[in-house]
């Protein structure tokens, strides 16, 4: 895959016209953030607890002993995804970080030297596309911003950061309170809205960033919930 600098440009497009429209909706193996759970959610007026209920797979991954989400297939031959019409993605405006940045690959690396976060971006050409063809040409930068994909990439930052300190210090599984939490925290945040307006988490350790649960947004509790679960694996790194 060729690497892309921000003002690198690319030539892409997808539409009903192109002879591939929604292939790549079909054989759904496809992972689920935190944030695209929250903006599905949304989408649906849903609680995140019955949008995970219908739409999601759930288990532990068995490299980083993390819990895990990834959308649901229809029940079909093809495995299409449960959003996908004739007509194209029937949640276009709040889909998932993965299919806005197609056919961009952007990989997140830290510098040992300055602890600087750095994006790579890199262009996935793959065969049975042909979005390549006679695709509009525009930047990576444009890109990033005409696909809307500032919050998803800030909050995925997140989301990675966690996953990191957490690879990093702990090889093994995280302890059963602290995994409780990350998957109720991270993926359920209406029930985990709803635990600390019941007072039922002990946040201590994050008190100093707690919102209002009963007024924070959906945005800003997300960004609390990733705090708290940071600051409980730095917990357990310590004992």
């Amino acid at each position: 895959m060729p690497e892309l600098s921000l003002d690198d440009t690319f030539g892409f497009s997808c539409d009903p016209g192109i002879a591939c429209f929604n292939a790549c909706c079909r054989d759904l193996n496809q992972f689920l953030m935190p944030y695209d759970i929250l903006r599905l959610k949304q989408h649906f007026s849903m609680t995140s607890s019955d949008f995970l209920a219908r739409y999601a797979k759930r288990h532990i991954g068995p490299q980083t002993g993390l819990p895990v989400a990834s959308l649901r297939p229809a029940e079909n031959i093809f495995l299409t995804c449960p959003f996908v019409t004739a007509d194209g993605c029937s949640v276009y405006e709040n889909r998932p970080s993965s299919c806005r940045i197609y056919p961009l690959v952007r990989l997140l690396s830290r510098s040992r030297q300055t602890g600087e976060l750095t994006a790579r971006y890199m262009l996935l050409n793959e065969a049975h596309c042909h979005g390549f063809e006679n695709g509009r040409q525009q930047t990576v930068r444009q890109w990033i911003e005409n696909q809307g994909l500032a919050p998803y990439n800030e909050m995925n930052d997140a989301m990675m950061e966690i996953i990191a300190l957490k690879n990093h210090f702990i090889s093994g599984p995280l302890p059963g309170d602290v995994t409780e939490l990350f998957d109720i925290a991270l993926y359920d945040l209406d029930r985990f809205r709803q635990l600390l307006i019941d007072e039922q988490l002990d946040v201590s350790i994050a008190a100093a960033a707690a919102p209002d649960p009963s007024k924070a947004s959906d945005e800003t509790l997300m960004r609390f919930s990733m705090t708290l679960v940071a600051q409980k694996i730095r917990g357990a790194i310590n004992d």
